[in-house]
């Protein structure tokens, strides 16, 4: 289909009237965007009319009312051929005539009530198809949660993802014993290598503390050994019998009394 071109205007006439400034007119009350068909709301007749012309601006010639007959004659309005001059900026323009447009749209139709994405997110993967590290209490969990909202597993029986989760839990439940050991054997390998990296940190600090002239001065204080030790990594010899064996014999008998009324008063209880 043919794109239909705006008419020209083949004649320089005026109405003889001085130049309409679009700066003296509501900001409402014409069209200057780019791209778009330039229109005025003719002062006369009050009625939106195109503005024709490249570097002179004209109102187009149009008649005072279209709801004549055939057979009358159009009076054309005053305002035709009126002269126009575009003395704004019209970024500026364009800009604050969009704010107004803004403001004066319904909340409800500023945005979308939902948010459309493109391209849409991918469908979420099934529990039974997730891979994930999987435990004991997970794979009970995900698989009783499946039975209890699914009606095709009914007692022994399974659909698909059901049967994929009890599988997954008879795995889970045979492999923990394996999984535990070897958990405990990798924190007991952490624990060996994290005191590797800071044992000479350690030593270095106890010997900051300990050690120097103050170690030295003990080294080289070493007193004897004392009468009646074995050797230098045993004590003196302690007596194995009590000093007083009566008093040490009543004492074991009183002591032996108080536990027998202990015992009887917990078994009454």
């Amino acid at each position: 289909m043919a794109r239909k071109r705006p008419g020209r205007v083949r004649t320089k006439n005026t109405n003889r009237r001085p130049a309409l400034l679009l700066s003296a007119m509501a900001p409402e009350d014409f069209n200057v965007r780019p791209n778009e068909t330039k229109s005025i709301a003719c002062p006369d007749c009050r009625t939106w009319r195109r503005i024709t012309g490249d570097t002179v601006l004209r109102i187009r010639e149009h008649p005072i009312s279209e709801g004549l007959a055939q057979d009358d004659e159009h009076t054309n309005c005053p305002g035709s051929y009126q002269l126009v001059v575009i003395d704004i900026d019209v970024r500026r323009w364009q800009v604050k005539q969009d704010r107004l447009l803004r403001d004066a749209m319904p909340q409800a139709n500023r945005r979308a009530a939902q948010q459309i994405f493109k391209p849409p997110p991918a469908p979420a993967v099934p529990v039974a198809r997730m891979k994930a590290e999987v435990t004991l209490e997970t794979a009970r969990q995900s698989y009783f949660a499946h039975r209890k909202g699914c009606a095709s597993c009914v007692h022994a029986k399974h659909c698909q993802d059901g049967g994929l989760l009890a599988s997954r839990y008879v795995t889970a439940l045979r492999n923990e014993p394996t999984r535990l050991k070897a958990r405990e054997q990798q924190e007991f390998q952490d624990r060996r290598d994290a005191r590797k990296r800071t044992a000479p940190t350690v030593r270095h600090a106890q010997w900051a503390k300990h050690g120097g002239a103050r170690t030295e001065t003990a080294n080289n204080q070493c007193a004897d050994r004392l009468h009646g030790s074995r050797s230098e990594f045993s004590g003196p010899q302690l007596p194995l019998a009590p000093r007083d064996a009566e008093a040490h014999d009543r004492r074991q008998t009183e002591l032996g009394k108080q536990y027998s009324r202990r015992n009887q008063a917990t078994s009454v209880a």
